[in-house]
């Protein structure tokens, strides 16, 4: 069992929704390690209602699991990087809009804020990418943030390889554990399959 007591994380989310059931148990995986939890959601994570929940249940699913009320503006997030209140942040789900921002250093919703304001620490990034494009034309911006120091990745795979051929997806299960390697800045190999 991986042990991370005491270790704070930020959980941010973003709007793969499709994903939110199986990042809510990753989140309680990471949970059962100990590790002090920040919810953080972008903002269409935090206010869309889609045929896979409302944004309220999105809210109130992640107050269950961290304890804490999640955090929805730029003007909370600022203070993350200054205040150094994480000791490593992750990005489950990170669709290709955020892979895309994180890639151009565009920070412009709480997510990508909270990554730009973590990252002047030099403490890890873990991303956790759910996207239908992965491998089109998000596929530069997934290739350039594996070769970005400070940049995680959890192991992912193609989720519909004839139907959806440019389409990736984390295998959540696998964030604990990549998680605990990233503080220790090493990569979870085998990254794909």
């Amino acid at each position: 069992m991986i042990d991370l007591t005491g270790t704070r994380v930020g959980c941010a989310m973003t709007g793969s929704f499709c994903t939110f059931k199986a990042v809510f148990e990753a989140w309680e995986a990471l949970a059962a390690t100990g590790a002090e939890l920040t919810p953080i959601l972008s903002f269409n994570a935090a206010t869309t209602d889609t045929r896979f929940g409302l944004a309220e249940q999105t809210r109130e699913r992640l107050r269950e699991i961290t304890g804490r009320e999640p955090l929805r503006t730029l003007a909370q997030v600022e203070p993350i990087g200054p205040k150094k209140l994480l000791d490593a942040l992750v990005v489950a789900p990170c669709t290709g809009n955020t892979l895309a921002k994180l890639a151009a250093g565009i920070a412009d919703t709480p997510v990508t804020l909270a990554a730009k304001s973590h990252l002047r620490n030099g403490r890890p990034v873990v991303i956790a990418v759910s996207s239908n494009d992965a491998l089109g034309q998000n596929a530069q911006n997934l290739g350039r943030l594996l070769s970005t120091r400070n940049m995680f990745f959890v192991p992912f795979r193609q989720d519909d390889p004839l139907g959806k051929p440019n389409s990736l997806v984390a295998r959540f299960e696998k964030l604990p554990e990549t998680l605990a390697m990233a503080l220790e800045g090493r990569q979870i190999q085998p990254l794909m399959g």
